[in-house]
């Protein structure tokens, strides 16, 4: 189609012209923007690989865990049904074990029932006995402590037994009590400990006959003294030694060969044996007949001035000053009293 202008000259077809520079910027253009598009996809890509092989590795991670936790899972498991067996067992063994004890627990109530009928005797009996024990201690070993706590005894398990009759024998244990206590002690077992001691010292004890005069004592040496004056004053001196006089206040010192010396020794253990039997008897007069024996020889066979022998003769004064001749008390009511009512029990059970 053509169009003609106002001059009337055709017109050109319209065509927009673009200079040279502009198409080349235009060019360098469209090429950065495609770099900068590669740039961006291949950093993109580059991002994705790394965060992808980051969730693998933890993926990986986490599937170790749950393989471990399944098989600790498998393992627990495991446990339980071995638990859940054992206790199935167990569960079994104790069931037949309360049927024992059920059975045992019937068996031990009748056991009870039986008993019971006769635990006021046996209860009596075993007074009985607690008293016999009293009284053989008070009359034969005098010990009046032992005597005591077996009373102490008897009338707590009276007063356990909670019956009005046996007030009278409450009553009469500690009327025997009050007799124990106001009775004067003896400490028999300590005077005994002491004469055992003096049986074992009794070898170690020197006699007065084996007593030496004292050595004098040696000259000091003198200053500047010589060889020749030293000597002298050694020979001297050992001249002196051949012969010592001494002056002794008992002149009458027996000497004893050795076969005396053992039966002097031997006779002297026998005395505090002597003793010591006639103490634990109660018998004050053989008691001191025996420490009076004793204490004489040791004053005249044995060494006065050495520390044991001294020791000893204090031991045997002492001995001789106490007292073990103060009569007892007698106990024998409380157990004529337990005795008659075990008998009267006895008699109205049958």
């Amino acid at each position: 189609m053509t169009d003609n202008s106002d001059d009337g000259r055709p017109a050109a077809a319209s065509r927009v012209s673009i200079p040279p520079a502009r198409r080349s910027l235009t060019a360098i253009l469209a090429l950065l923007l495609s770099l900068a598009a590669v740039a961006l996809t291949g950093w993109q890509w580059f991002a994705s690989q790394r965060e992808f092989g980051s969730l693998e590795r933890e993926t990986a991670k986490r599937l170790g865990q749950v393989e471990a936790l399944s098989r600790e899972a498998r393992a627990i498991a495991t446990q339980s049904r071995e638990s859940q067996s054992d206790f199935s067992a167990r569960l079994g063994q104790l069931e037949s074990r309360l049927v024992e004890t059920q059975n045992q627990r019937i068996a031990l109530e009748s056991l009870y029932r039986d008993l019971s009928r006769g635990r006021d005797e046996w209860t009596l009996a075993e007074i009985e006995q607690v008293l016999l024990i009293a009284n053989q201690q008070l009359q034969l070993a005098g010990n009046v402590k032992a005597a005591l706590i077996a009373l102490e005894a008897a009338d707590a398990r009276v007063a356990r037994m909670d019956r009005p009759q046996l007030t009278a024998l409450r009553r009469v244990i500690n009327r025997d009590m009050e007799r124990l206590k106001t009775a004067p002690y003896v400490d028999a077992a300590g005077m005994a400990l002491r004469l055992d001691n003096l049986l074992n010292q009794v070898d170690t004890l020197p006699l007065a006959m084996e007593q030496r005069p004292a050595r004098p004592d040696a000259e000091p040496p003198v200053a500047g003294e010589g060889i020749w004056h030293r000597v002298w004053r050694e020979a001297k001196r050992d001249l002196h030694d051949l012969i010592r006089i001494q002056n002794v206040d008992n002149p009458e010192v027996p000497l004893l060969d050795p076969s005396q010396m053992f039966f002097l020794r031997e006779n002297l253990k026998l005395r505090l044996l002597g003793a010591r039997l006639s103490l634990l008897a109660r018998d004050e007069a053989s008691l001191k007949t025996d420490l009076r024996s004793a204490s004489e020889w040791l004053s005249r066979y044995y060494d006065g001035s050495n520390k044991a022998v001294a020791a000893a003769q204090s031991t045997l004064k002492q001995l001789l000053q106490s007292d073990i001749g103060s009569p007892l008390p007698d106990i024998s009511e409380s157990l004529d009293a337990a005795r008659n009512l075990k008998l009267v029990r006895e008699r109205v059970l049958r």
